[in-house]
């Protein structure tokens, strides 16, 4: 049975709330899980709830610790697996001709292509509260998923330049 790599996204928890908070994650790169175990305690801003595991499989990558404000449709987890009922969620990247090449793609820092930066809402939530205009920081490294500036990319950011 051929296996293949997804990503597994935070909920959506409705219109009103886009943002959700981890309270702990509660597995590891390397773990097998099995189907509906718990991966992760999140929270909204009017409940607390256990996350679970969309399929049996090893987890890959965690992408958020605790304390962590992410954005529904992130990825939280990077998982292997075997359930077909999933396959849609499967990560490719492209080689060389454009062909798709079924392998998990291999995180490329975004600062160093030109393109924009993508902004977690807590890392510009941490610019902001530094004085700093998101829109206007260069030399940042983005580490988060996604290549995306995360907020402990912002505090090693603002460490640096003391």
């Amino acid at each position: 049975m051929s296996t293949f790599i997804i990503d597994v996204p935070m909920p959506s928890m409705g219109a009103t709330v886009s943002e959700l908070t981890i309270i702990s994650i509660a597995v590891a790169p390397g773990d097998r899980v099995a189907k509906g175990q718990k991966l992760a305690e999140l929270e909204s801003d009017k409940s607390a709830f256990d996350f679970e595991s969309p399929a049996e499989g090893v987890i890959v990558a965690v992408n958020g610790k605790g304390g962590d404000v992410k954005s529904s449709g992130q990825s939280l987890f990077r998982l292997e697996t075997a359930d077909e009922s999933l396959r849609h969620l499967e990560i490719l990247r492209t080689d060389d001709t454009g062909q798709k090449t079924g392998e998990a793609p291999v995180p490329v820092s975004p600062s160093s292509v030109l393109r924009p930066l993508i902004w977690t809402p807590r890392a510009i939530k941490l610019a902001q509260e530094a004085g700093l205009d998101h829109a206007t920081i260069t030399g940042i490294e983005a580490t988060g998923p996604g290549g995306r500036v995360s907020g402990d990319d912002v505090t090693k950011y603002l460490a640096a330049r003391q």
